[in-house]
């Protein structure tokens, strides 16, 4: 993701765990910018990786409102970890706002890794929260 500069949020478990949270998950959910300079880029990122998706509907702009998109990873580092994409999640702001707010974290190989808030990953994990 960062080597095609996709703008992407890390949320989920992985987030919860990166917050020092004890959420284990077997999948890896991000939330994307959904224009299609950022697509174009995310998608030249998955060929990288390699992922392929796995379900419908097509993974195009016009569908990447909608529900989210799985992926199943390839790459040897990540074999079968499945990543959902998504650009609108119900219960919390669109993602330029969220881009406002992330939370910046650089793990120990020193990657910097963009994560939703903790305040919208909570609203996210739990869309009835006020």
């Amino acid at each position: 993701m960062q080597a095609h500069r996709v703008r992407v949020l890390l949320m989920g478990g992985q987030a919860c765990v990166l917050y020092c949270g004890a959420e284990f998950t077997r999948g890896t959910d991000f939330a994307i910018l959904a224009d299609s300079a950022n697509l174009n880029r995310l998608r030249k990122g998955l060929v990288d990786l390699p992922a392929t998706v796995i379900a419908v509907p097509p993974f195009e702009l016009k569908f990447l409102a909608g529900p989210r998109h799985p992926l199943w990873c390839e790459y040897s580092e990540a074999a079968g970890i499945r990543v959902d994409i998504m650009s609108k999640m119900r219960g919390v702001d669109p993602f330029p706002k969220l881009w406002r707010r992330r939370t910046a974290i650089v793990v120990p190989d020193g990657t910097r890794v963009d994560l939703l808030s903790l305040s919208d990953l909570l609203q996210a994990k739990n869309p009835t929260r006020q």
